[in-house]
């Protein structure tokens, strides 16, 4: 079913070229944008706007509720939420959207799919026979099992870094570009009179180190707030063994804060602690912070210094023990130093601008590829003497006799179905010949 969006206010610079027909892939668990926990939703909702403000036809795939400027075809009754981190719903999902995919192939084009979910990239190969590249983003880590798993995919997938840290840790996979992660500037509201608390926004985990937030913001002599997502066992199981036992009176647990209470916790913190304990692929909250004008302080790992401009908009740290001199330092930063930073190098237009450039380069790969392969056929052709012979010929070779009216009909639609130029877009769904 094909649900009207309820836009947010789109505005950003047109593209100055031909429009694209992309099919947007999103988990199922939370709605686009999300009303709180929801980082990967929250970029995705801003990509879309974006690219449907540079002229493009963007068909949002999901669950939930509407609320892009793109076309909505939700692929669930509703968000599975409860179900985060079960592996029925993640590959039950990767199976509706190939569906779903599918129709949108026959009934109006594509030229790509763009997949932000994990086990989705398995429908590549299918994607491939309908004409069609997948582009990835990798909103994950890179080792370990996550790298066998986009090794084993190999050139069947587009793969997008969201930072050249994460990019660098494999530089081997199939990468065809690197876009950092964005927000729309307007959305979030400017704070230069800060209250006196530091904020930890994240997941309860060993790797986001919320227990070493505390013992930071104690030593500094500041109350700390902890707002995140404290769900699932393994985060109820690290908060009662690691954040607990360290709360003092001063200190608030806000728990999950709704996009509302999100941007009013940022603006009026007087830094957010980021005090991360893994190659942090992005760090969305750190650009939600200083778009906000509060500054960061973070210990060095994965795209931290990719994001913060130390000394300006925040501290990086190579020691939990330097924290607390930081907290104190940067009470003294610019806030609108921290926000023109964001609206420069972290503006939702960057975002649009850069997956587009990055779509077109995969569309000319593959019509390059197509090029070279067909070259290939004929060469090979001319060399052992080979001429081919009209369909006619062949079918009286076979013994086939004429095909009813209704199969040739069929014949003929069936490559439209499959994205050869069609009068609503200029590139074909493969973007092969266009």
């Amino acid at each position: 079913m094909n649900i009207p969006s309820t836009p947010r206010s789109v505005s950003f610079e047109p593209s100055t070229h031909d429009r694209l027909r992309i099919a947007m892939v999103v988990p199922p668990y939370f709605d686009v944008p999300p009303v709180a926990y929801g980082g990967v939703e929250a970029v995705v909702a801003d990509l879309v706007d974006a690219l449907v403000g540079r002229g493009h036809e963007v068909t949002l795939l999901g669950a939930g509720r509407p609320g892009t400027a793109a076309r909505f075809v939700p692929v669930w009754d509703h968000i599975q939420a409860d179900r985060l981190g079960e592996v029925f719903p993640e590959v039950m999902h990767a199976l509706k959207i190939r569906r779903a995919v599918e129709r949108l192939v026959a009934h109006e084009g594509v030229d790509l799919v763009h997949d932000h979910t994990f086990a989705g990239p398995l429908n590549a190969p299918f994607y491939r026979d309908l004409g069609l590249p997948t582009v990835v983003t990798v909103h994950g880590p890179v080792g370990g099992e996550e790298y066998e798993y986009y090794s084993e995919l190999g050139r069947d997938v587009s793969l997008v870094a969201i930072s050249d840290r994460q990019r660098a840790l494999a530089p081997d996979l199939n990468w065809a570009g690197r876009v950092h992660n964005a927000l729309r500037v307007d959305d979030w509201p400017l704070e230069k009179d800060k209250s006196g608390y530091a904020l930890f926004l994240g997941r309860f985990t060993e790797d986001k180190a919320p227990h070493l937030a505390l013992r930071a913001a104690h030593a500094a002599g500041i109350p700390l707030v902890l707002a995140g997502k404290c769900k699932e066992p393994p985060e109820k199981a690290y908060f009662d063994r690691a954040v607990r036992p360290l709360l003092t009176e001063r200190d608030h647990v806000f728990g999950m804060a709704d996009s509302v209470a999100k941007k009013k916790l940022l603006s009026q913190a007087q830094c957010l602690l980021f005090p991360v304990q893994w190659e942090e692929p992005f760090g969305m909250v750190m650009i939600e912070a200083m778009v906000c004008g509060t500054p960061v302080v973070a210990l060095r790992g994965g795209a931290v210094p990719e994001v913060i401009v130390d000394g300006v908009t925040g501290r990086i740290c190579d020691d939990p023990a330097e924290l607390p001199a930081a907290i104190d330092e940067v009470r003294h930063y610019d806030p609108v130093a921290c926000r023109e930073h964001v609206a420069r190098d972290f503006g939702a237009d960057t975002l649009g601008r850069g997956y587009e450039h990055v779509y077109r380069r995969v569309l000319r790969s593959r019509r390059s590829r197509a090029g070279r392969s067909a070259t290939s056929v004929v060469t090979v052709s001319a060399q052992i003497g080979v001429v081919p012979a009209p369909a006619t010929a062949v079918s009286a070779q076979l013994g086939a006799s004429t095909p009813p009216a209704g199969a040739a009909a069929a014949k003929a639609v069936r490559p439209a179905q499959l994205g050869t130029r069609s009068p609503r877009g200029p590139l074909t769904a493969a973007g092969d010949t266009a």
